[in-house]
């Protein structure tokens, strides 16, 4: 594409949301810190922006890439040649109705979700306190039915409303969500969480409180988040994928995440993995299912160590590790 015509491109954004902004460096907007430009970049704080920016970008052609949080994610160095439109979303407080025993709670995709976590704490509202310390925000964690400690994004949500490919406005119940591990309709087809409406019980908020600290804590003392990281790399591994005398063998490390998974960062470990450094990326010492950026790691090192722990987990325990971190790319 001619410079000419980036800047008309540019202009036409420009016309229709004056908040677009060209050559914004992807690392300022991940977790993991690293990523070159994109070419364009939007914050988009409110349903009709995302949906003006989407219209255009389809209707001239260009490839578009949905940002929350910006954990789960690896940048290119080269950046996004597209629009990259960045979800965000401020609230802390969020409408709640009562209906019968269970209490609805109307949630944008932008939201934090440590902010919601509190939020639901402090109503005495139970249903996500599990969640204590993720990271990223609340689209994210249904695009990817996030979970952990047992709990799972699906276990309490009532509806989702999203944008599909053609840019249609559409509710889904919790079923037609297709929800599975690690995964919805939304990461399989690429469509758009724009908000959701959950549905929790009321509980004991000091108990509530208590398990959503003790899962930050632990967080806290097992995760590396004194660097920066894109969250667990792989997803962790089905059991069932192993070979009968592995399984007897695994026995004592396995634990249910919700059905029975050997923690892919225990098989890292026995691998030897732990601590391998390209440049500046590395296999954590503290937790091996996650890479962490030692200084201006580039997307090409991670890429290699990931590359390097999928073909040691396959030759030494015949499994595929399937990556939960999101390549953003041309």
């Amino acid at each position: 594409m001619s410079l000419l015509m980036r800047d008309e491109i540019y202009r036409r954004f420009k016309q229709i949301l004056p908040e677009v902004k060209r050559n914004v460096l992807l690392q300022k907007h991940t977790t993991f810190k690293v990523g070159g430009p994109a070419r364009y970049f939007l914050v988009a704080h409110k349903q009709e922006t995302i949906v003006k920016a989407l219209q255009l970008a389809k209707k001239i052609g260009m490839p578009f890439f949905i940002l929350g949080g910006g954990s789960n994610i690896l940048a290119s160095d080269k950046g996004f040649s597209g629009l990259v439109i960045k979800i965000y979303h401020q609230e802390k407080s969020f409408p709640v109705k009562k209906i019968g025993q269970d209490f609805l709670v109307e949630v944008k995709a932008g939201v934090a979700m440590k902010d919601l976590v509190s939020f639901l704490a402090g109503r005495s509202l139970s249903g996500l306190e599990w969640a204590g310390g993720l990271p990223g925000t609340f689209g994210g964690a249904i695009r990817g039915n996030a979970g952990a400690f047992g709990g799972e994004t699906k276990d309490s949500i009532f509806e989702v409303l999203a944008l599909d490919s053609n840019l249609k406005l559409r509710k889904f119940s919790n079923k037609q969500c297709q929800f599975s591990y690690r995964n919805s309709i939304f990461k399989e087809k690429n469509w758009i969480v724009l908000s959701a409406t959950l549905k929790v019980k009321k509980g004991d908020k000091k108990t509530i409180w208590q398990i959503a600290k003790n899962n930050i804590n632990y967080r806290k003392t097992r995760h590396p988040l004194d660097l920066p990281n894109a969250g667990s790399i792989f997803k962790n591994c089905d059991l069932k994928y192993f070979s009968e005398p592995l399984r007897k063998q695994l026995a004592g490390v396995v634990k249910k995440d919700p059905f029975e998974v050997v923690p892919t960062a225990y098989l890292i470990s026995e691998a030897g993995l732990k601590g391998t450094t390209i440049g500046k990326a590395q296999v954590s010492d503290k937790h091996p299912n996650f890479i962490v950026n030692l200084g201006a790691a580039q997307a090409e090192h991670i890429l290699q160590i990931i590359d390097l722990n999928k073909k040691e987990i396959k030759k030494r325990y015949g499994v595929d590790l399937e990556q939960e971190v999101q390549f953003l790319k041309d």
